[in-house]
């Protein structure tokens, strides 16, 4: 059975999510957004994959790099995975706005998982445009 559209209501809240934790400094929120052994692969930007809730919270604490002051989502797409109604991939578009006013663009191709919790990104992969 496919997944539900509250199922999809929800998986859309969860990608909104990350840009909230991230501008309001909540790392250890990274809970409500990852599985436990989530895997978040920055590799595009030099970070390599980083696996584990205790490893994406330090990552998200530490914020390397030039960090956004505003993260927004847009453009979700999710997609149901044949045979499974307790996991989807999703797409999404990623935008920020820097601290000098400039913007930019990535991708995210995510995993996502029904878990006891309710839903969570198990992998994303974050692309630079």
């Amino acid at each position: 059975m496919p997944i539900t559209v509250a199922d999809r209501l929800a998986i859309h809240e969860l990608i909104s999510l990350h840009g909230h934790l991230a501008d309001d400094g909540r790392p250890e929120g990274i809970t409500d957004l990852m599985t436990v052994d989530g895997a978040y692969d920055v590799t595009d930007y030099g970070l390599g994959v980083v696996t584990g809730i205790d490893a994406l919270v330090d990552l998200f604490r530490a914020a390397p790099g030039a960090q956004p002051r505003g993260h927004h989502v847009t453009n979700v797409i999710v997609t149901d995975l044949p045979g499974s109604d307790d996991s989807a991939t999703v797409r999404s578009k990623g935008l920020s706005v820097m601290p000098d006013g400039s913007a930019g663009t990535v991708g995210y191709e995510d995993e996502v998982v029904r878990t006891s919790d309710g839903w969570r990104i198990s992998r994303r992969t974050v692309v630079r445009r």
